[in-house]
């Protein structure tokens, strides 16, 4: 009996204990509910949303850029692309032949197709083929019946109105790669393009604008269920330059077939006017996408039409930099106005004789009349007598042997040489005929033509230490250029020089003169050689610049600055294996600056 009633009393406390243990777990399950309900319901709902709702980035319009009369010179175009989801199609190949007979794909495209399809999902729209016309785009849709899976999509592609002529300067867009810097999540997107050269890449970041949001409601496979809100971008700043379309078209029309460049600035405000280096290509194929042939095509032509020569091209001033010479020579006393000197045609020096392009010589010259004859003998002497160093000090201070810090990559500093970088460059000490060549602006000298454009106008402002600006100034802003304090009086006597080169009888760029309304230019040719005539060739002849091959023909050269009295343009050509400055460079030069004066005279002045 006793037994029983033990057994009685284990059972109750055994009921007793698993009944605590279930309310003891059945207290955690509910704390734990509430906790997980109410506590952390805010946190779980987000999880949820996380994995119900997808964020994309919209891809703002990029900011416009416009010349100084609000001529569009890059803008957005409607674009349209057939993109194709491979799980809605029966059949990719089928739809891919079928999309080939109302729309060729190049064999580029086709593999790019193939690409994107083993790396994507199949509910992942690819693109088969973009920048679609209006009609390309209805010519898809009305065959759709026969291409299931595929879609028209509608954006906007980087669109340059003026083509090449604008290339160098304005630059494009394209495809981010590996080397650039993904400092904005823009970056990330799928075909996002940014500034690669000139403008574009100057103020790609002023250019992108700021990004928009898109969500969507996706299932668990990431398929797009539905669009949930929609947030669009701020679109990209608008850039106002300095250029004037009339005369960067105006120097692609002069220079016509020739290879070289010319840049026009206000000589007064440093804003550059033209800026052209032909040949050029058209930015549209690189905003678009070159296929391997036209890349071939550019990158084999011997006038290199990547090549930047405006700021990039480097060419021997030749007798464009005798008025650096004659104004180091001025201020430093080696000479003054009244000084003269003889030209027989020749000059002996050790046992090196060094020419004058005149056979024959000039006879006896004063520092106007050896501008206006561009008389070497005169120079060899001046630069002898004067030495290097004060050559090389005037030209820095006239921008020359420095970058000019205009903003297009990959500008080139040329080269101002002098006694200690002879040491550092050679290890050897300066010699006496390098001075004498160096006075008519070869042997090591380098320039660009943006720093010949610098320099004639320094010098036309009468000494003022303007710099080049593709920023549109307003007319009441205030320059504040350095003066550099160099004579008047001798400014004045190179200016006279420059002026009879092209208005007075015997002068080298006569034939490019003009009058307009008063209103003359003042000069200087240049013409440069890009190989050493030996002594042979000159008791034999000197072949005609027409009857070498074009690689070595010389480099033609001008700068220029109009009106006479009141300067305002200022002008640098040249002319890559032009031959002659005076016949081939003066004329375009001349030109240019003639242009300019009858925009003023318009009722839409370039100003």
């Amino acid at each position: 009996m006793n037994r029983d009633n033990d057994k009685g009393k284990v059972l109750i406390l055994r009921s007793l204990v698993l009944g605590g243990a279930q309310l003891f777990f059945l207290f955690l399950l509910v704390f734990r509910l509430y906790y997980l309900q109410v506590y952390q319901a805010d946190k779980y709902k987000t999880l949820a949303d996380e994995n119900r709702i997808s964020t994309r980035l919209l891809v703002p319009p990029r900011g416009i850029i416009y010349d100084r009369h609000e001529n569009m010179l890059a803008g957005n175009e409607q674009n349209f692309q057939a993109l194709m989801v491979a799980e809605q199609t029966t059949d990719v190949d089928e739809t891919l032949s079928a999309f080939k007979k109302i729309m060729p794909l190049s064999e580029d495209e086709e593999k790019r197709i193939r690409k994107d399809l083993k790396r994507n999902r199949s509910f992942v729209p690819i693109k088969i083929k973009d920048n679609l016309s209006w009609e390309e785009a209805t010519k898809i849709l009305l065959n759709s019946p026969d291409l299931p899976g595929v879609f028209i999509d509608e954006g906007l592609s980087r669109y340059y109105p003026y083509g090449n002529i604008f290339a160098h300067v304005v630059g494009y867009v394209a495809a981010v790669d590996e080397r650039d810097v993904k400092d904005d999540p823009l970056l990330e997107v799928p075909g996002f393009k940014i500034g690669k050269s000139g403008i574009e890449r100057l103020y790609d970041k002023n250019l992108r604008g700021k990004a928009g949001n898109l969500k969507l409601e996706v299932n668990a496979l990431g398929r797009v269920m539905k669009e949930i809100e929609r947030v669009d971008g701020i679109a990209g700043e608008r850039i106002d330059l300095s250029l004037d379309v009339r005369l960067q078209q105006k120097a692609y029309e002069l220079l016509g077939e020739e290879s070289g460049a010319v840049v026009m600035m206000n000589v007064n405000t440093g804003e550059v006017l033209a800026f052209a280096s032909a040949p050029a290509f058209d930015p549209n194929m690189f905003a678009n996408g070159l296929s391997v042939e036209e890349w071939e095509t550019i990158n084999t032509n011997e006038r290199n039409p990547l090549l930047n020569k405006t700021v990039a091209g480097l060419y021997s001033p030749g007798s464009t930099f005798k008025m650096i010479v004659g104004l180091a020579a001025l201020e430093s006393g080696t000479i003054n106005k009244q000084s003269r000197s003889f030209c027989a045609g020749k000059m002996t020096l050790g046992n090196h004789t060094f020419h004058c392009w005149k056979d024959w010589g000039h006879g006896y010259l004063d520092m106007v009349e050896a501008l206006q004859h561009s008389c070497d003998i005169f120079f060899y002497e001046v630069a002898q007598n004067l030495g290097i160093n004060k050559i090389a000090d005037m030209a820095r201070r006239f921008g020359l042997g420095e970058k000019t810090n205009i903003g297009i990559e990959n500008e080139k500093s040329g080269l101002i040489p002098d006694t200690e970088w002879k040491i550092k460059r050679f290890g050897e000490p300066w010699q006496q005929g390098e001075n004498v060549i160096s006075g008519i602006g070869q042997g090591y000298i380098l320039t660009t033509p943006i720093q010949l454009a610098t320099m004639v106008s320094r010098i036309a402002n009468g000494g003022y230490k303007i710099n080049p600006t593709f920023k549109k100034l307003d007319k009441n802003e205030k320059i504040g250029a350095e003066n550099m304090g160099l004579s008047r009086q001798n400014i004045e006597i190179v200016k006279q020089g420059m002026f009879d080169v092209v208005n007075a009888q015997g002068g080298t760029a006569m034939m490019a003169k003009f009058d307009f309304n008063g209103q003359k230019m003042a000069g200087k040719t240049g013409t440069t050689q890009v190989r050493r005539i030996s002594m042979k060739e000159r008791e034999t002849g000197v072949l005609e610049q027409d009857e070498t091959p074009w690689k070595y023909r010389n480099h033609a050269l001008f700068v220029a600055y109009a009106p006479h009295d009141n300067p305002k343009y200022g002008v640098a050509v040249v002319v890559e294996h032009g031959g002659s400055g005076s016949s081939v460079a003066a004329p375009i030069g001349g030109k240019m600056l003639l242009e300019a004066l009858k925009l003023d005279a318009t009722d839409k002045p370039v100003d």
